[in-house]
This record gives C-alpha cells, structure tokens and sequence, in this order.
C-alpha cells in the first residue's frame, strides 16, 4: 500500500516521444467540476486510434489476462470504460472508467535501463481503469503492477523500442501524477491544477516513493547520501541523452500557462482550446519553426518523427448524480471535432473501426483524409475547418444539459448516435469541398 505523505540505458534512437495531459481539481473549475484532458501523440502519423468500450467483467478465480506482451493475474471484476486504442495494441493511451478514474500515459526518460519484456504503458493504462476504483486505488493498481512485473516490450508497430512511463490518473475528488523508473515510482498529488509531458518532473515535492528507490540512486552515483537536501527525484532520474529537453519542457510550460492563466474558470472548453493549441497561432498551425526550435513541439503536435497527435480525450467528471462524460476527438484536434461520450451508454460502433490501412468506413481515417488535404494549406485551410467544427461543437454543447439530465441511458445512446453520424456526414461534405 502507498501512504501519501512522507539514464542511461536507452541509447540513441529515433526520438518519437511526444503526449500531454492536464487536469483542473474543483477549487480550479468554474463549476466545481474535476476536468481531465489528454493529447495521445504517436508515430507514424498513420497509426489508426480507435475509441471503444469495454463492458464490466466478472473473471474466475485463478483467471489470467494477456497483455501486450506478458500474460498476468486477472482481478475477479473489471469496470466498464471507454479507452482510445492504437489498432494493434491490447491496452489504451488514455481512458475513463465507471467509477469517474480518468488516466493518461506519458514517455518518459530515466537512467535505469529496461530489459526484456514486461508491461508497456498502454497496458497500465488499462489495466488502472479496468482495476481502480478511485484515482488514488488506480495509483495503488499501477504501482504494485510495475513493482511486480516491470516494464518492457516495444510500445511502438515499426520499432522495437522500450521506455518507462508516467501517469496522469484523476477522479471526481483530487488527482495524482505517478512517474515510474523500470520497477521504481515516485508520486505527487496535484493540489488545484497540473500537467504532465514526456520527462520527469517530480522533484523535492514527491508526496510518496517506492521502497529502495533512493538507496538505489544512491548506490548508482545519482545522487548523495551527504546531500542535505531533501531527495530530488527528477534530479537523480531523469535523462536528457536520449531525447533533449526542448522537445517536451516547452509544451509542458505551455499548459502550464493556459491553466494558470484560467485559474478559477477552467472548463472542458478551455482544455480542449488547450488541446489544440499551437503557441502563439491558437487552434490554427502555422509550420514555421524549425526543430531546433520549442515552438516546433507544440501541444497539438505536428513534428513527426517524434510525434504527431492522433486522439485526444477530455473528461468532465462532474458530481455523482451527473452521467460521466468523455469528449473524444478522433486525429488531430486542430482539425477535428470533440463530441461527448458517455459510459452509461453504448458507444457507436463506428467508432471502433480502422487498422493498419486506410478505410472510408474508419472515422479515424477519415479525419486522417481531412488534415492533408487540410495541410495542403494551412494558413487558408486552417481557419475554415475549425470554423466549420467550431460551430457543430458548439450546437452538441448546447443540447449536452437536457440530454444529461434526463438520466436516461437509452437517450444519451441515442444522443451519441446522433451526433456521430452527423459528424460523418459533415466529415464527407468538408473533405468533398477541400477536396
């Protein structure tokens, strides 16, 4: 059991690291809400996201369950959940359970070295909201499964490349970031509002450590048994040789800003603007920066190799009478529309097709369609798409009150089916038009 309160073994490779989540507590909302946001950023761009649904499960005793690469004990229920799926992986970049847990997943750099197969970060994800109860009983389901079984196995279709992980996992109640090096973890609560990007971040803050983990740094050179100061976790972990620290610490001052900036007024339309931000051109790419420069490494990412942002969630986990509500954009959010889903009810199923090649019938790889033709031009292109999406998010929105309230599960189905075929519709009228 966690109680809260008390590198170099990766060489160089290609750098394909990039995902973002943030999430506002209610002394931060504007209305008392927990908000939670994610960018899942993957390569290859053309590495199809699906959304799908996972019911409740009762599993016999001694019942195991296969992951990405490992086979593992299985708990006797899982919980119902919607999760954002890459198509070829068991586990899920980000997700929302039917207890209000809401968790993202995040590379990360530290100097342990990681060997052979264990679970990947997707897995984690999973497993935590299959498990987790609550955001801090999710925190406990993690941390004991990477103590256990350890990290490892590519987390990537073209490259076998393993790396540790972070967590941004949240609930109706508060919210914790849990950051892993190998079978080692740090954790800090987040007090009103945070983020989390692709390096360590937790310092002298930590709120709680996995046994060892000090004495380990200590043993490696890391860090100093006459050290006077209290242990720096991303001081002794973290590791800049693999991947440089200008492709995530400016995205990650970044949302930092936009949340200190909507201190008190936070909603899950300042996260979703925050979602689609390129700096200072907004919701609008403008491909100017080089690589070598922070601005290249935007929220909404656009900088393959290291990442291209192909789903996005954001979560509004609002009081326990009120339906728990995941907005879920398909591709780049920049270019995309974010429609409310909802656990209770059942998820279209169109929204679980695509794979490894293009398909018409895979919104996924229809909004794939939609940002090149948009990129064909961005500056004219751009403003006209968000425009047009702007304008369907906002008529959802509208309607989201009267739907939630009714407490009907058959209605908020309904309302969702509704919703994605006029977005398909909508998709295959502004594509023709680009087009």
């Amino acid at each position: 059991m966690i109680g809260v309160g008390t590198g170099a073994g990766e060489r160089m490779r290609p750098m394909r690291v990039s995902c973002d989540s943030l999430v506002a507590l209610s002394n931060s909302t504007a209305d008392g809400s927990v908000v939670f946001a994610k960018n899942s950023d993957r390569d290859p761009p053309t590495e199809c996201q699906r959304l799908v649904q996972v019911p409740r499960q009762r599993h016999a005793a001694g019942a195991t369950v296969r992951c990405q690469y490992i086979e593992i004990d299985q708990v006797g229920e899982t919980a119902r959940l919607i999760g954002s799926q890459p198509y070829w992986l068991w586990g899920f970049e980000h997700g929302l359970n039917e207890h209000g847990v809401a968790i993202g997943n995040h590379t990360v750099f530290s100097k342990d070295p990681l060997s052979g197969l264990g679970l990947i970060g997707m897995d984690l994800v999973r497993l935590g909201l299959e498990r987790g109860t609550s955001a801090f009983h999710a925190v406990e389901v993690i941390a004991a499964l990477v103590e256990r079984y350890g990290q490892g196995g590519s987390g990537y279709v073209d490259k076998d490349w393993g790396y540790h992980n972070s967590f941004l996992i949240a609930d109706r109640r508060e919210a914790y970031l849990l950051e892993t090096s190998d079978r080692r973890w740090a954790l800090r609560r987040i007090r009103d509002a945070g983020s989390a990007s692709n390096h360590l971040t937790i310092g002298d803050d930590w709120d709680a450590v996995s046994p060892g983990l000090i004495e380990h740094a200590v043993s490696h050179g890391w860090w100093s048994e006459a050290n006077d100061r209290r242990f720096d976790f991303a001081a002794a972990y973290r590791d800049s040789s693999v991947v440089p620290d200008i492709i995530s610490s400016g995205r990650q001052r970044r949302t930092c800003a936009l949340l200190d900036g909507a201190q008190g007024k936070i909603a899950p339309a300042t996260l979703r603007a925050a979602l689609r931000d390129h700096y200072e051109s907004g919701p609008v790419f403008r491909p100017a920066a080089a690589p070598d420069s922070e601005t290249y490494y935007s929220v909404c990412m656009h900088a393959a190799p290291v990442g291209t942002t192909t789903a996005s969630m954001v979560a509004r986990l609002g009081a326990e009478s009120e339906p728990l509500v995941y907005w879920g954009s398909l591709g780049s959010p920049c270019v995309g529309v974010f429609l409310p889903y909802y656990v209770v009810g059942a998820l279209p199923v169109e929204l679980a097709r695509g794979g490894a090649a293009s398909a018409p019938e895979s919104p996924w790889w229809q909004f794939h369609e939609l940002l090149g033709l948009v990129s064909r031009d961005f500056e004219r292109n751009g403003p006209r798409v968000r425009a047009y999406w702007d304008e369907f998010e906002a008529e959802v929105e509208s309607q989201c009150i009267a739907v939630e309230h009714s407490g009907d599960h058959a209605a908020l189905t309904q309302f969702m089916q509704r919703n994605v075929a006029a977005m398909q519709q909508r998709l295959v009228e502004l594509t023709r038009s680009l087009a």
